[in-house]
């Protein structure tokens, strides 16, 4: 029985203690997971104690409706070394992170889930991965539970298409629990859904990652805030990561194949209408088929590229002026 299952059945309290200087800051991203969160804390704690290292944890609250807010405060009042953000409204799991990231002051930041799936027995293993020298440390559920065919399915094809077009193979994009070198955040703003491509974003960046095994639980309580439809968003955001990471600074690679293939396409299709002039009898402005085909195309092409500027321009909007992507309605043991 692993420490993460005998929490569940209570433990002893932490002690009252502040540390002045922190070697780790333990991050989650917490939405409606009140009935995991004293649980989690009392395994968090046992596990954190005997590493023995000083630390925080920081839960980021996003704008949960189910009574997790009051939980955290009454757990933040038993130990100073619990921090909590509570944010305005849900914001989302990128958001909440990044949040707590900001606000995070160890050298070594370590981010899970607050639904007891992730284990905190396998933090120590992330910390002495770490000391090899790597500045990303990321867990992989090998053993995932989960539904098949809603999580894991669309989740495995997700990470191989992640690896392939990234060039940053992990098996697990998707995990939370992961280990990060502060100083690695220095230079990186995450939005949308983007927190699950942080080891591709920070390897483009010359962070050095890798992968190792941890543990993964059935949910205990509560239920998942994700489906089919992360998938979609997941491929919004790898194109956007991509360009970004390859074509920020050269976009007329982008957009010149993209209007050097409609001009392709529109020959193509006059070269077909000239066909049909001269040897069918069919002219131009009684072939609907041509219309339409080059309207799509145009339009298609014109959507993508609007996404990419517009997604150049949110950047532009909030990096410009130091904006976050979130604002927070309350702190407890924050300065």
């Amino acid at each position: 029985m692993t420490g993460l299952q005998d929490a569940v059945r209570g433990g002893p309290a932490a002690p009252n203690v502040a540390p002045s200087k922190v070697a780790l800051s333990i991050v989650l991203p917490v939405y409606n997971e009140k009935d995991n969160l004293q649980p989690l804390q009392t395994s968090l704690t046992r596990v954190l104690d005997a590493i023995s290292r000083a630390y925080e944890i920081l839960y980021v609250d996003d704008g949960s409706s189910d009574g997790t807010f009051a939980a955290l405060s009454r757990i933040a009042q038993d130990d100073a070394r619990v921090k909590v953000l509570r944010l305005r409204r849900n914001f989302g799991q990128t958001a909440a992170l990044a949040a707590g990231i900001d606000h995070a002051r160890g050298d070594v930041v370590i981010t899970l889930d607050a639904d007891l799936q992730n284990d905190p027995e396998d933090i120590p293993n992330l910390l002495a991965k770490m000391d090899e020298g790597y500045d990303v440390v990321s867990g992989w559920r090998k053993d995932r539970q989960d539904p098949w065919l809603t999580r894991k399915l669309p989740s495995s094809l997700a990470n191989k298409l992640i690896a392939w077009v990234t060039g940053v193979h992990i098996n697990d994009y998707g995990c939370t629990l992961k280990a990060y070198r502060r100083e690695v955040f220095q230079d990186v703003r995450i939005y949308g859904e983007m927190h699950r491509l942080l080891p591709a974003y920070l390897a483009w960046g010359g962070a050095s990652v890798t992968e190792i095994p941890v543990r993964h639980h059935p949910r205990i309580h509560g239920k998942s805030k994700y489906g089919l439809s992360r998938t979609f968003k997941v491929l919004l955001d790898l194109m956007t990561i991509k360009f970004l990471s390859g074509y920020s600074t050269k976009p007329i690679y982008v957009f010149g194949t993209a209007g050097a293939a409609s001009v392709a396409l529109g020959v193509m299709f006059g070269v077909y209408v000239l066909y049909q002039k001269f040897f069918e009898d069919v002219f131009a402005h009684r072939n609907p088929f041509l219309l339409l085909a080059v309207f799509l195309s145009l339009v298609g092409v014109q959507l993508i590229l609007m996404g990419l500027l517009a997604e150049v321009s949110v950047r532009t909007y909030y990096e410009s002026q130091g904006k976050t992507v979130y604002t927070i309605r309350q702190k407890l043991n924050l300065d």
